[in-house]
């Protein structure tokens, strides 16, 4: 599937505004790609917990595990669902707050230069053939869009945060992941 960017949002995605993120610094446009992922409650797929949490509504004492993150307030650029659906929290131009404390290349803050994608899920719980097709096709359109950004800067949060994060984790298949990007390249 062709994915389409029109001033930084995806048209093939549900638009939930996140009030957690702010503009670029001067200077730094999208050029790192970082996927991640997530599910609220740990395990737990379905429902709309997640987007709660990225917009600030999320009730802490509706799950136990909620009081951990209690008055976090962090945010992706993308969502995709277990099932493919695309939710949109952040312009792709503006700085989501999704990398935390990270260095990428002896740079540090990756917010400020790259683009949050998280896929539902969990780090030793298989991702979906949808949720592979869904990122290849948004990867691509990314990169089309965005020149500094290429197939070769497309990393886990645990690479740019090692020891702190450990996802998309060792269910994430890297090799079917590039493969499919490599094969949308060719005619």
């Amino acid at each position: 599937m062709q994915y389409t960017l029109e001033q930084g949002w995806l048209r093939e995605a549900r638009r939930v505004s996140s009030p957690n993120c702010e503009v670029r610094p001067a200077g730094c446009t999208p050029e790192l790609l970082v996927i991640h992922n997530i599910s609220l409650p740990p395990g737990s797929y379905g429902g709309d917990c997640i987007e709660r949490f990225f917009t600030n509504r999320l009730a802490w004492d509706e799950h136990p595990f909620f009081e951990e993150i209690r008055g976090m307030k962090v945010s992706a650029h993308l969502l995709i669902q277990r099932e493919g659906g695309l939710v949109q929290f952040v312009n792709f131009n503006a700085r989501a707050w999704h990398a935390g404390q990270s260095t990428y290349e002896g740079r540090s803050d990756c917010n400020n230069f790259s683009i949050g994608i998280e896929l539902e899920g969990a780090d030793d719980d298989p991702y979906t053939d949808a949720q592979y097709e869904v990122l290849s096709g948004v990867t691509n359109a990314l990169i089309a869009k965005y020149p500094a950004m290429g197939v070769d800067k497309i990393v886990g949060h645990c690479d740019i945060a090692p020891g702190r994060k450990t996802d998309p984790g060792p269910a994430f298949d890297w090799p079917r992941y590039r493969q499919q990007l490599e094969d949308a390249d060719r005619p």
